[in-house]
C-alpha cells in the first residue's frame, strides 16, 4: 500500500508535559486505523497535525503529491443559504471536470447517501443528517484518505451501522477517532491508543479492539510491576543514602548518580500511572423493593407527528428497558413522560407513592455554563453527601479526574466528556428509584464508559436508557423497546434483532417502490427532455449491462478467496464499485419513471 501521508518523531505539549513525543506514523492507501483515547489526552490534535491543519512541536510531516488526505472535524457547519447539492457541487468546485460531469457526480452521490431533498438548507438538516452531508462532501471528491474525527456523534444506531457499512466497502483508507467499542470492532483493523500513560504517549497495535484491550491490558500490568520494582530500589538506595556520610564515601559516585536516575523513573512512571485512573461512578439506590414503581398502559404521543401508540411498560426494581430509534423518532419524549415532564395524548401512566427519579438529560442542557466548576459539583459550601458520607468538594471532584485548580473554571470550557462528568456527578448525590438516561455515554472516554457500565448494572432500582452504544444496551438491558419513526413501536430481545426487523421494513419499502411494480402511465403527457427520454428508453439494457458486471465481480471475489488477501480485497472493491452503478441506475431509472408521470 501506497504511503499517502506520513509524521516522523513528532512532539506536541500543551504546558510543562507533551501530550506525546516522538510519534512517527504512516497513513497507507487502505488502511483502517481506528483511535482512542481519554478526553483531553490529544487525540484530536494528532489529527490535525496529521492533516496539515496544526504543526507539532518538533519533527516533520509529509504528504504524497497530488495525494487526497481529507479531515472531518467533530462538528458539521455549513454556511447560510446553501442547500445540500450546494455543499456538494461546493466539494466538486475545484475538480478539472466539466458541468454535466460534475452535475452527474453530485446526483450519484446524493443518491448513495439517501438524501431525499437536495434543495433543503443544509444548515437546518439534524445532526446526523449534517455528518451524511459531511461525509457525501469528503467522499464525492475520491479522497485517498479520509480523517475522522468521532464521525458517529449526532447518529443514531441505524445511521451508525450505515456509516460502518460504507467504510468497511470503501476503497480509501481511514483514521477514525471514536469511543464506540462496537463501531471499533467492525471498522478497524488496527487500533492506536492515545494516552500519557505508555511512555511515548501513544500504543499500537495491530488487529481488533479485542486484540488490542488484551496487549494493553498486558502492558500495564508490566508498567506496574516495574514501577513496584524500582519503587523498592529507590527505598533501599534512601535507605543507604542516610547512613553516615563516611559510609557514603567507600561508595562509587556512580551509584549515587544512579539512585538519582531512579528517583526520576519512578516519578514518571507514578505519572503515567496516574493517566489511568478512571472516573468513580456509582448511582446511589433507595434500596425500594416495592414491585411496581412504574406501570404505563396504552400510551401515545404526538407532536406535529405521531410518535408511538399503545405502549405498555412495568418497571420493577432491576429492571432494565433500552429504548432504541431513530432520531426525532421519540426516544427522548417518552423519557420525559415516564419522567412527568409531559403528559401522554393517550393511556395512563402509574408512578409508586414517592417515586424518585434520576433524570440524565441529552445534551446535559441543565448544566449552567456561566457556573464554575465548584458551583456546580457543590452549590451549597464546601462539602458534599454522598452515601452519608460528607466529603469536600475537592475530593469529590478529584473522584471524576478534576484537578483542584479547576474548580474555579467555568463549565463552558470543559470539554464535552468533562461536562458529562459533572453531570454524573451531580445525579449521584440524589438516591433514586428510577434512572432515565438519555445517551449518557456521549463524549465520555472508554475507561469512564466502562465505570458506568459497571455502575449501572449494579444499580438495583429500574432504568430506561436511550444510548446508541450497542454494546452497553446488549450487556446491560434485558429487554428493548424499538421505535421506527412512524408511530409504531415493539419489543426486542436484543439491538441485533430490532435493526434486523428494520432492515426487512426498509427492503419491503423498496420493493414497493420498484419501478417495475409500478403501472404504465401512458396516457399523461410526457414532461421529459429529449435526451432524458433516450435515457429511460435505454436504461433496461444499462441495466441488464450493469447487472452482468455485477455477477463477473461476484465469480471474481470467489476465485480470489483462494488467493492472498491483498488480490481478494481488492476483488471485493471491484464488486463494490459495480454494485454501487447497478443501485445508482435503478435510483436514476426511477427518477425518470417518476417525472414522466408527473
Amino acid at each position: 500500500m501506497s504511503i499517502v501521508a506520513s509524521v516522523a518523531g513528532i512532539s506536541k505539549a500543551y504546558g510543562q508535559r507533551p501530550l506525546f513525543s516522538g510519534v512517527s506514523l504512516e497513513l497507507r492507501a487502505g488502511l483502517r486505523l481506528g483511535m482512542i483515547g481519554p478526553n483531553g489526552a490529544g487525540k484530536s490534535t494528532l489529527l490535525k497535525i496529521l492533516a496539515g491543519i496544526e504543526v507539532a512541536d518538533e519533527g516533520d510531516r509529509s504528504q504524497r503529491r497530488g495525494s487526497r488526505l481529507i479531515y472531518l472535524p467533530q462538528d458539521d457547519r455549513f454556511d447560510a443559504g446553501l442547500s445540500v447539492a450546494d455543499v456538494i457541487r461546493q466539494a466538486l468546485a475545484d475538480e478539472p471536470i466539466d458541468d454535466h460531469e460534475r452535475d452527474t457526480r453530485s446526483a450519484i452521490i446524493l443518491t448513495q447517501f439517501n438524501f431525499p431533498d437536495p434543495d433543503q438548507q443544509a444548515a437546518q438538516l439534524s445532526g446526523g443528517w449534517r455528518k451524511r452531508l459531511s461525509l457525501a462532501a469528503a467522499i464525492v471528491r475520491k479522497p485517498d484518505f479520509l480523517l475522522l474525527d468521532e464521525p458517529t456523534n449526532h447518529l443514531d444506531l441505524t445511521g451508525v451501522v450505515w456509516l460502518e457499512r460504507l467504510l468497511r466497502g470503501s476503497s480509501f483508507g481511514y483514521l477514525v477517532i471514536t469511543h464506540d467499542r462496537a463501531f471499533l470492532r467492525a471498522v478497524a483493523d488496527e487500533i492506536i491508543e492515545v494516552n500519557r500513560v505508555f511512555p511515548d504517549g501513544l500504543f499500537r497495535v495491530p488487529g481488533s479492539y479485542d486484540d488490542f484491550a488484551d496487549r494493553r491490558d498486558d502492558f500495564l500490568e508490566a508498567q506496574s510491576k516495574q514501577m513496584q520494582a524500582v519503587a523498592n530500589q529507590v527505598r533501599r538506595e534512601t535507605e543507604w543514602l542516610g547512613h553516615k556520610a563516611r559510609a557514603r564515601t567507600r561508595k562509587a559516585s556512580s551509584r549515587i548518580e544512579a539512585a538519582a536516575q531512579r528517583r526520576d523513573q519512578l516519578a514518571e512512571l507514578k505519572y503515567r500511572d496516574a493517566a489511568a485512573s478512571t472516573a468513580g461512578i456509582d448511582f446511589v439506590s433507595t434500596g425500594r423493593q416495592t414491585r411496581k414503581l412504574l406501570t404505563a398502559t396504552g400510551i401515545s404521543k404526538s407532536l406535529g407527528r405521531p410518535l408511538f401508540t399503545g405502549i405498555d411498560l412495568l418497571l420493577s426494581p432491576g429492571a432494565k428497558i433500552g429504548l432504541l430509534g431513530p432520531n426525532g423518532g421519540g426516544k427522548s419524549t417518552l423519557l420525559k413522560l415516564l419522567a412527568g415532564q409531559l403528559e401522554p395524548d393517550a393511556g395512563s401512566i402509574v408512578r409508586a407513592e414517592g417515586l424518585r427519579t434520576v433524570m440524565f438529560e441529552q445534551g446535559r442542557a441543565t448544566l449552567d455554563q456561566d457556573a464554575t466548576l465548584q458551583y456546580s459539583l457543590c452549590p451549597n459550601g464546601e462539602m458534599v453527601q454522598y452515601r452519608d458520607r460528607p466529603m469536600h468538594v475537592a475530593a469529590w471532584a478529584k473522584q471524576f479526574l478534576f484537578r483542584t485548580e479547576q474548580l474555579g473554571g467555568r463549565i463552558r470550557d470543559l470539554s464535552g466528556g468533562e461536562q458529562a462528568r459533572v453531570r454524573i456527578a451531580q445525579l449521584m448525590l440524589r438516591s433514586a428509584d428510577l434512572l432515565l438516561l438519555d445517551e449518557p455515554t456521549n463524549d465520555l472516554d472508554i475507561p469512564s464508559l466502562e465505570v458506568l457500565e459497571d455502575s449501572l448494572a449494579d444499580f438495583p432500582g429500574a432504568m430506561v436508557l436511550v444510548s446508541h452504544d450497542r454494546e452497553l444496551i446488549d450487556r446491560l438491558c434485558t429487554e428493548i423497546i424499538g421505535l421506527d419513526g412512524q408511530g409504531n413501536a415493539g419489543l426486542y430481545g436484543s439491538v441485533d434483532q430490532w435493526l434486523n426487523s428494520l432492515k426487512q421494513a426498509e427492503n419491503a419499502a423498496k420493493e414497493s417502490r420498484s419501478p417495475k411494480a409500478e403501472p404504465a402511465r401512458a396516457s399523461k403527457k410526457s414532461k421529459l427532455s429529449y435526451r432524458e427520454k433516450q435515457e429511460l428508453e435505454g436504461m433496461e439494457k444499462a441495466i441488464l449491462l450493469a447487472e452482468t458486471t455485477v455477477r463477473e465481480r461476484e465469480a471474481a471475489v470467489e476465485q480470489a478467496s483462494i488467493g492472498g488477501h491483498l488480490v481478494l480485497l481488492d476483488a471485493c472493491k471491484d464488486l463494490e464499485v459495480a454494485q454501487k452503478a447497478v443501485e445508482t441506475l435503478y435510483a436514476r431509472w426511477q427518477e425518470l419513471e417518476a417525472k414522466q408521470g408527473e
